[in-house]
């Protein structure tokens, strides 16, 4: 269970009833007002995470490297499409638990993100096999 959802809003309650005990209704205004200035804030975050990522072609990330360094277990899901900035391929069946999301670059390289609750469980970067080609050799010239 997602004790999130429960203490948030629980939290919220007991400050509106701290501001309400303390100061009255101009109480419970400042602290209303803060907290719509609050989720007006996370509001504006999504829209510009989902703004930015609608410009970017599904699943598709600049390099699936550099993604598998910066991820952590326990972001959200917000957190890697605001990091990747475009949406994971979905590969797990709409709406079930765990939910299976991957990223691809251009070279083939991929991270596939499994989700639980929203959150960052685990990831996995595959990279395809490089054919081993010689090194080409560096002439040196001495200069006059």
């Amino acid at each position: 269970m997602n004790l999130r959802k429960i203490w948030v809003p629980v939290g919220l309650a007991v400050l509106l009833y701290a501001a309400y005990t303390s100061y009255g209704w101009l109480g419970v205004a400042g602290v209303g007002g803060g907290i719509v200035m609050w989720l007006l804030l996370h509001f504006n975050r999504l829209m510009a995470v989902v703004r930015k990522a609608s410009n970017m072609p599904i699943g598709y990330v600049a390099s699936a490297v550099m993604l598998n360094a910066k991820l952590r277990a326990g972001v959200n899901m917000m957190h890697v499409v605001a990091m990747t900035r475009a949406l994971g391929k979905q590969l797990s069946p709409q709406g079930e638990q765990p939910e299976i999301f991957r990223w691809t670059d251009g070279s083939q390289s991929h991270v596939t993100c499994t989700f639980n609750h929203g959150r960052l469980v685990s990831w996995e970067l595959y990279r395809p096999k490089q054919e081993e080609a010689p090194a080409p050799a560096i002439e040196h010239t001495p200069t006059p």
